[in-house]
């Protein structure tokens, strides 16, 4: 009998929105984020979401970031 993989329920799909809340806890900011499954996305890229005014939107997939208090 397999069991299920607990890091694999715990990870959401790279790419599957096209809008992310996160919050500081979240910075440094990354697309995709640490909790993404990486085997279908773009090489990993730092955005610059503080200096943006709280909103970026990454240059490879176009998913956009808002940060919240």
């Amino acid at each position: 009998m397999s069991r299920p993989n607990p890091a694999a329920e715990k990870t959401i799909p790279a790419n599957a929105e096209n809008r992310y809340q996160v919050t500081r806890a979240d910075l440094p900011l990354s697309c995709p984020m640490p909790s993404m499954s990486l085997w279908n996305s773009h090489p990993k890229v730092y955005l610059p979401i503080a200096e943006q005014g709280g909103h970026v939107k990454c240059p490879y997939c176009g998913a956009e970031y808002d940060l919240i208090a």
